[in-house]
């Protein structure tokens, strides 16, 4: 009898082991869902309805949106870090889940670098920084020595305190060596029609909102804060081709899964995604959204993601902004 029950455990042991081949070999066998820790009509969701839908001819399956927004996406994360890890529920990562919540934060419900595998990173978002009517400046050096001129009397709009424009601003400050007011704002928009109308001085915000008004002659944008200059606003220069060198802010978005997903469905997700963001139709499309196509995927994307918590942590610690 005992020999018998070695052999059943060890038989046991060998069907155990076998599961996550016999499961990568038959991903996926259902939709998958995609959490996009953001509300619907924005870049984000845009950008995960467009590469999803491509992505999902490859898979076979249907990938499926489920908006979460709240508490600066760690309601959405720390749902997808609760999820089995079978790669059938997956999270849109950004540079607020990724990069900036875990210094944002005192208490965070997940740990965005162990309970996550990456799998791609998607896209990346510059900012542009814009002025207003009330601010004569031709550049960001004009901008620099205006902003001396008046001291703490300037003031810069963001969409919220430590969201990835107020944190660009932080930045701002401390490379040219300013002091301004932080004025935060219950969203993009609404900095937008403060700024257009004169109640703030600038704005570091997303191509997307800002591009109609930058083309109607209402907002003068100055800068990008991508390493190379945009697509959707090619004459406009980056900020380290403005003076300061070494400047970079960038909002991105990125696929991760649940810590212990098998390596053989990453390796299908990621292969999917992959071949989603060189298909014609999705670049154009992001690039409308003032967003480029990404070529970083898995372990690379999982250096970029540590990379993005180390550069935002100082700008967090600049800025003073805490949550919870």
């Amino acid at each position: 009898m005992f020999p018998s029950r070695i052999a059943r455990a060890a038989l046991a042991a060998c069907l155990l082991s076998a599961l996550p081949t016999v499961h990568a070999q038959t991903f996926p066998a259902k939709p998958i869902t995609l959490v996009v820790p953001h509300s619907a009509g924005g870049t984000s969701d845009i950008l995960a309805r467009t590469v999803a839908a491509e992505a999902a001819k490859t898979l076979g399956q249907t990938i499926v949106i489920d908006n979460k927004g709240g508490a600066n996406g760690t309601i959405a994360a720390k749902q997808v870090a609760s999820a089995a890890p079978d790669g059938y529920m997956l999270l849109l990562a950004t540079a607020s889940t990724h990069g900036i919540n875990p210094s944002l934060y005192s208490r965070i419900s997940y740990d965005a670098a162990k309970d996550f595998t990456p799998v791609t990173l998607l896209a990346t978002v510059p900012n542009v920084l814009v002025i207003g009517p009330n601010v004569k400046a031709a550049d960001v050096q004009a901008l620099i020595s205006h902003i001396k001129a008046q001291g703490d009397r300037s003031n810069m709009g963001s969409a919220g305190a430590g969201t990835p424009g107020h944190l660009a601003g932080e930045m701002f400050k401390r490379a040219a060596g300013l002091q301004f007011t932080h004025v935060p704002y219950k969203g993009g928009s609404p900095a937008i029609t403060d700024l257009i109308g004169g109640q703030i001085d600038f704005l570091f915000t997303t191509i997307p909102g800002a591009l109609p008004h930058i083309k109607a002659g209402t907002l003068r944008a100055l800068a990008v804060t991508s390493p190379q200059r945009s697509p959707a606003l090619p004459d406009i220069p980056t900020m380290a081709e403005s003076g300061l060198p070494g400047f970079q802010a960038l909002s991105w978005h990125g696929v991760v899964a649940p810590a212990g997903t098998p390596d053989a469905v990453v390796q299908k997700l990621n292969a999917a995604l992959s071949g989603a963001l060189a298909a014609p139709a999705v670049r154009q499309r992001l690039m409308e959204e003032g967003a480029q196509a990404s070529n970083v995927n898995t372990a690379a994307f999982g250096a970029f993601i540590q990379s993005e918590i180390v550069a935002w942590a100082q700008a967090v610690k600049d800025s003073g902004a805490t949550a919870n």
